[in-house]
């Protein structure tokens, strides 16, 4: 089933050009802080980790710094362990889940493993509650060579000193995927747009290319313990692919410029929480966002 005139931006079968695109930025508003939300909590983190600051978006009239928190101290010999939150800024416990996993848990991994977290990677979209950029660019399909992200291209630069052993992203499936985020790229792009299913619960995405099936399925025992993993729908899939293995479906992260795929980490996976499920509140979404890194973390340790 296709709905050809859905979105309120555009016509039907013709790609968006400046006046749309003016259009639906003028629609787009300030929601809540990213300085109060997240720079705040990461001030509070300074005492005790080392907080590097690794670009900055200016946009219009707004200026964000981009920052990261560092294991300190930090020691060359260790492996690394990366945790990326706030790709797409909507997806709120990605965020909040990466600086309570902070806050909590990293002080359990000193000594062991460096650990590299950039909690908000989009903090436009996320004081807009939004998955683009200003640009109308989806970040996560933006880890690439010129990337046309600068959110994705100052993380690359970022991450690209370190061999990365495990990368852990942080992201939610919502149901605005569906009202929102799906049919505006439909009508961006001038294409139909096609309803599809949200899956009802926590699942993974693996790398096509480079499936860890026994870690994947760490992560899902670790986070089903919080909430509840998607079950496939009547075709077998959640999101249009098959499962392999209960919560866990694969995307070639590279080739598609995901977050996940971003480094040549032997360990990545891509967490999908649902919060908008009658059957999770949001601390639950934060706690299975914390319980996948540190069950990621835990098997790489155990299998470096």
């Amino acid at each position: 089933m296709t709905i050809q005139n859905f979105y309120p931006i555009g016509s039907p079968g013709v790609a968006w050009g400046p006046v749309e695109f003016a259009q639906w930025l003028s629609r787009q508003s300030r929601q809540r802080s990213y300085g109060a939300d997240v720079l705040g909590a990461v001030d509070a983190l300074r005492s005790r980790f080392e907080v590097v600051e690794y670009g900055q978006l200016d946009y219009g009239p707004d200026h964000y710094p981009l920052v990261a928190i560092k294991s300190r101290p930090w020691r060359d010999k260790l492996p690394v362990a990366l945790v990326t939150g706030g790709v797409h800024g909507y997806e709120t416990s990605g965020v909040h889940g990466a600086l309570q996993f902070i806050e909590r848990h990293a002080s359990a991994y000193e000594g062991r493993i460096n650990l590299l977290v950039a909690p908000c990677i989009s903090p436009w979209a996320y004081e807009r509650i939004h998955r683009w950029n200003p640009e109308a660019v989806d970040p996560n399909r933006s880890f690439r060579q010129n990337s046309p992200a600068p959110e994705s291209a100052a993380l690359m630069g970022l991450v690209e000193p370190f061999d990365v052993l495990v990368h852990i992203d942080l992201h939610e499936t919502t149901d605005t995927d569906e009202t929102e985020f799906r049919p505006a790229l439909a009508a961006r792009n001038g294409v139909d747009f096609e309803p599809g299913t949200i899956p009802d619960g926590f699942y993974v995405v693996d790398d096509t290319e480079n499936p860890q099936p026994a870690f994947q399925q760490a992560v899902i025992a670790a986070v089903a313990k919080v909430t509840h993993i998607a079950p496939a729908d009547e075709n077998g899939q959640i999101i249009g692919s098959p499962v392999v293995a209960p919560g866990v479906i694969t995307y070639p992260l590279k080739k598609l410029g995901l977050c996940a795929g971003m480094t040549h980490a032997r360990y990545t996976t891509t967490t999908e929480v649902y919060p908008d499920s009658p059957r999770a509140t949001p601390e639950q979404c934060n706690a299975a966002q914390v319980a996948a890194v540190c069950a990621a973390l835990d098997f790489a340790l155990v299998k470096k």
